[in-house]
């Protein structure tokens, strides 16, 4: 159980920390080098998160069973060599543009692919286990692998290059990749009677329709999806378009992994003593001033900004999922699926309007406010979703209670 909770953590490290995001610490020098202008990132960024959406969709009909086992050990394999692929000298950003697109697409299918199937997989023996409780680990993958290509960079980017960054990290994947590829695989299904199966799984459907709540939780996500990304994507060059944190952008970005690496423990300890809804909703007003600090160009405030990001998006990632298991009484393949392509439908929409403000402007002041704006409206919708279902639940205690006279 241990060997597959450790193997499923690297598999996140390779999959969100270095195949999706090591694309933050590397575009400015990439921009520098190749002529790579703001709106052209924010297309390759967006490229990359539609990728994403499409293998969410795909995962979500991959069976149980051997089938499972080796498309996420296909998805491995895709993530590494199209991490390592985009190092190869291209040309100027002109010329690479069309193999990068293609490049980040398929990077971003493959990240969806290891994501959702190795996360189904952990937990599926996590749970056979009795180690349910371990599951809030899992997501400290993500940020030890943003940390550990934001360190990569930093020590090593001036030396190898940005294309050199790409072929180095690809090939530390590929060796750390064997694992989770050895250690995670769908474990058997439970042996229970047919007629206990279908009751349970006819009552779970009847319980797990499209609630007020959910749908609420599911606008939610989408607009976190769309506000944190362009702080995900652009954060290094953000810092270093300005004079005063200009030496802190790389190193800022690797603080950001070290927030998210115990964002998940936390969250759901903040969880615990409120519930999933408070707790969702401070991380998103949170994570909302969080995004607009960088603008006060203090550099010791926008290492601390960094931090709190990290900390609040892999968070909302663990509790949004936990509060849609709650709300579809245990249905979480299906609402896990749902989240995600709501989130990943947000981080491509994003991106763009972003890039294209900032190649206008000059400034990524606006772009900022608009993310903020979007996680903000994203915290009242939660807030009502929580007096929906505060309501729900008193009226329904109210109609189970026998009456007294």
């Amino acid at each position: 159980m241990v060997r597959v909770l450790v193997g499923g953590l690297i598999g996140l490290a390779i999959a969100m920390g270095v195949a999706r995001f090591a694309f933050t610490p590397i575009l400015p020098a990439m921009q520098e080098a190749t002529g790579l202008r703001a709106d052209g990132a924010g297309l390759l960024a967006s490229l990359n998160y539609l990728g994403y959406f499409v293998g969410a969709l795909g995962a979500g009909l991959v069976p149980h069973g051997s089938v499972r086992t080796v498309m996420y050990r296909l998805s491995l394999l895709v993530s590494v060599v199209t991490t390592a692929a985009m190092g190869l000298d291209l040309g100027d950003a002109g010329q690479a543009m069309p193999v990068w697109l293609v490049l980040r697409f398929l990077s971003g299918v493959s990240s969806a692919g290891i994501f959702i199937l190795g996360i189904a997989m952990v937990l599926d023996t996590l749970s056979r286990g009795g180690g349910e409780r371990l599951a809030g680990w899992l997501y400290m993958g993500v940020g030890l692998g943003i940390a550990s290509s934001g360190l990569f960079v930093a020590l090593f980017g001036r030396h190898l290059g940005w294309d050199g960054d790409w072929l180095a990290l690809g090939a530390i994947c590929a060796v750390l990749g064997l694992l989770p590829g050895l250690w995670v695989r769908d474990p058997p299904p439970r042996r229970q009677s047919a007629a206990a199966g279908t009751v349970e799984d006819a009552g779970t459907a009847r319980r797990a329709g499209l609630s007020m709540p959910l749908l609420l939780l599911t606008l939610a996500y989408f607009l976190e999806g769309g506000g944190y990304i362009v702080s995900a994507t652009f954060l290094v060059s953000i810092l270093k378009t300005d004079p005063g944190t200009a030496a802190v952008g790389e190193a800022a970005w690797m603080v950001a992994g070290l927030g998210a690496m115990g964002a998940g423990v936390f969250w759901a300890a903040v969880a615990r003593r409120s519930n999933s809804w408070w707790s969702l909703i401070l991380a998103h007003l949170t994570q909302a001033v969080t995004i607009l600090l960088p603008m006060t160009g203090s550099p010791a405030v926008a290492v601390f900004s960094a931090l709190l990001f990290g900390g609040t998006f892999v968070g909302i990632v663990s509790q949004a999922f936990a509060l849609g298991r709650q709300l579809s009484a245990g249905a979480s393949a299906r609402v896990v699926g749902a989240l995600t392509a709501a989130y990943g439908l947000g981080q491509i929409i994003g991106p763009l309007p972003a890039g294209l403000v900032v190649t206008r402007t000059g400034s990524f002041n606006a772009a900022l406010l608009g993310a903020a704006a979007a996680v903000v409206l994203g915290a009242l919708l939660l807030a009502l979703g929580m007096v929906i279902a505060g309501r729900r639940s008193s009226a329904g205690q109210a109609f189970a209670s026998p009456e007294t006279s």
